[in-house]
């Protein structure tokens, strides 16, 4: 289940709904109207719900049914895909799954219940008649054709008895009558066919299909080798729990092809583990041995992935340049299970670390990731977002190591977030990531990763935006740190940036051991434009301490400025002025006054 969603509107409803976050996780999102201090506190009700409806987030809202239900019915449709949304009396007497009951609303309600001392209204005529509810099956089984389940439920409430051919105890256990002559069958098979009438098909997840690839390998000619190692067995795609294949494989497309067609995870297990199943393998090979270290990719990782009881079904395939097998397990697998998965590496930036200035996107990779890389300070920068993962915290200084330390995470299978200030590519750790891939100082697994990288405001962008529109026309940026780059090499930029009349970005303007750049860079820039050329400093940017400036470049006084400081240089043509209600903007026009027809003014 995902984390909930406990929405309050008022201070009545949130020590209630603190206690329930305690017991079953999940965040407290509050109305700031009449809330603060909440995980997330929000402003705008109606398109907040509308936001966490869409993403598919358990709403457990504190607050009247009724006014639920209105603000959320501009978003019904579909009700297979709704998530669920619960109303929670404010004293926790009455729980109340309004939709997506049988998609977790109803287990929901049962355990608020429990919590609160409650009583959970669930109203699913199929889970009060017969304990179960036949659109929903449990974690490891299918259903085939859901559309059918409506009217099956129905005829069984009126009275008609089923058939259950197959093995699931959810269902023999039910209270759902049986009879050998019924016209309703619930049937659990791994066969390939069609549903009949008056049949709810059930596929139990019990299938490992196993690949080997070449390298390189057309991920077209392993999804073909895939469906016609399915169907020469006879049995349905839908029993799929996984495909298996070698570690050394974890970033072959043609693996991740073939998952991603029959809508599974792609899973990996290591050498060592595959060459264990050689015993129970069709067609063992010594040049495969040679190459991976066991003695078959497609069969062994379709049998360790079936685990102990399994049995191979389909012995190897072959096509060009790739294999498949299928192993069947005695009982329904949890994918998770299964080996483990291609490890991922989620590289984020979130801005000067506020809210507001973090992207939806980064939001999602940090609340999707088991782990958190980071300098301390922007891990707790991320407040309840931290909240049920591993924090992996370093000092300042130590880059290299954190990139390293979260690339082996990665690799170990896990899903993991590193967290950078700003802009994760912007004179971060982005670019450090891929060096270490590209030029090694990692294991092999660690190179084998997938890696996203997710945009967040820059500290020039938050400077810019802060003090008007400096950055309006050509600029660039420019580290003052002769760290890892050479000051002789510094000194040449500013010089050609000066020439070339660029706004100029300085990031890492000071330290305590440096004191001289930034004047050097000043003393510079005087050479080529104007005394009086806007200079903006912001610092702490999106933090209460926050704080702008905007002085001449002649009265730049580096005692005025440290690291948490970014100094921005107008060009020869950028201005600063006062406004009517006495703040001081700057911005660097981009030529718009010269443009035919244009009614600004070329002159102050």
């Amino acid at each position: 289940m995902s984390d909930p969603v406990f929405l309050c509107l008022s201070p009545a409803s949130l020590a209630l709904a603190t206690r329930l976050r305690a017991a079953l996780g999940g965040e407290i999102h509050g109305f700031a109207p009449r809330l603060s201090g909440t995980d997330h506190d929000i402003s705008d009700l109606a398109a907040h719900l509308g936001a966490l409806f869409a993403a598919g987030r358990p709403i457990l809202a504190l607050m009247a049914s009724g006014a639920l239900i209105r603000l959320l019915a501009p978003h019904l449709g579909d009700k297979r895909a709704e998530p669920p949304v619960l109303s929670i009396a404010e004293d926790g007497s009455c729980v109340v799954p309004l939709l997506g009951g049988h998609r977790g609303a109803n287990d929901w309600a049962r355990r608020v219940a429990e919590v609160t001392g409650g009583f959970a209204a669930v109203t699913t005529a199929g889970d009060l008649r017969f304990g179960v509810a036949l659109d929903a099956p449990p974690e490891g089984y299918l259903l085939e054709n859901p559309e059918q389940a409506k009217a099956v439920m129905a005829d069984l409430v009126a009275g008609e008895e089923a058939w259950i051919e197959g093995e699931a105890e959810w269902l023999t256990g039910s209270a759902i009558p049986v009879a050998d002559d019924a016209r309703i069958a619930l049937t659990v098979s791994t066969d390939a066919r069609a549903p009949r009438p008056a049949e709810l098909l059930y596929r139990p997840r019990v299938l490992v299909l196993g690949i080997g690839a070449e390298r390189g390998a057309p991920p077209e000619e392993a999804v073909a080798l895939a469906e016609a190692t399915l169907a020469q067995a006879g049995l349905s795609p839908l029993s799929l729990a996984a495909v298996a294949s070698l570690d050394l494989k974890a970033d072959e497309p043609a693996v991740h092809a073939v998952a991603a067609h029959f809508g599974v995870p792609a899973r990996f297990f290591d050498a060592s583990t595959l060459e264990r199943e050689t015993p129970r393998l069709a067609n063992p090979s010594e040049i495969v041995f040679r190459e991976t270290g066991c003695h078959g990719v497609a069969e062994g990782a379709a049998l360790a992935g079936a685990g102990e009881g399994g049995e191979l079904v389909a012995p190897k395939r072959k096509s060009a340049r790739a294999t498949a097998a299928l192993a069947r397990a005695p009982r329904p697998l949890a994918a998770e299970a299964i080996g483990r998965a291609r490890g991922t590496l989620f590289v984020v930036g979130i801005g000067p670390g506020s809210d507001a200035w973090r992207s939806p996107e980064v939001s999602r990779m940090v609340a999707s990731s088991t782990d958190l890389v980071g300098y301390s300070l922007y891990l707790d920068l991320l407040g309840p977002l931290t909240r049920g993962k591993a924090r992996h915290d370093f000092d300042l200084g130590a880059e290299e190591a954190r990139v390293r330390h979260a690339m082996e995470l990665a690799a170990e299978g896990r899903t993991v977030a590193l967290v950078c200030s700003g802009d994760a590519g912007i004179y971060a750790m982005a670019t450090l990531v891929f060096e270490l891939m590209d030029r090694g100082g990692v294991s092999d697994g660690a190179r084998r990763i997938a890696v996203e990288v997710s945009p967040g405001i820059s500290a020039l962008q938050a400077a810019a935006a802060r003090a008007g529109a400096p950055l309006g026309h050509d600029f660039c940026t420019i580290s003052l740190s002769d760290l890892l780059t050479p000051w002789e090499d510094i000194q040449r930029r500013v010089k050609a940036a000066a020439r070339g009349d660029f706004v100029i970005a300085f990031y890492n303007p000071v330290s305590k051991r440096r004191r001289t750049q930034l004047a050097h860079a000043r003393d510079v820039l005087l050479q080529h434009r104007p005394r009086d050329t806007p200079v903006v400093l912001a610092t702490n940017l999106g933090r209460p301490q926050e704080k702008v400036r905007i002085v001449d470049l002649s009265d730049l006084d580096v005692d005025e400025v440290d690291m948490l400081t970014v100094v921005v240089v107008g060009s020869s043509n950028t201005r600063a002025f006062t406004s009517g209600e006495g703040r001081c903007f700057a911005y660097t026009p981009r030529g718009y006054a010269a443009k035919p027809g244009t009614t600004i003014s070329e002159t102050p």
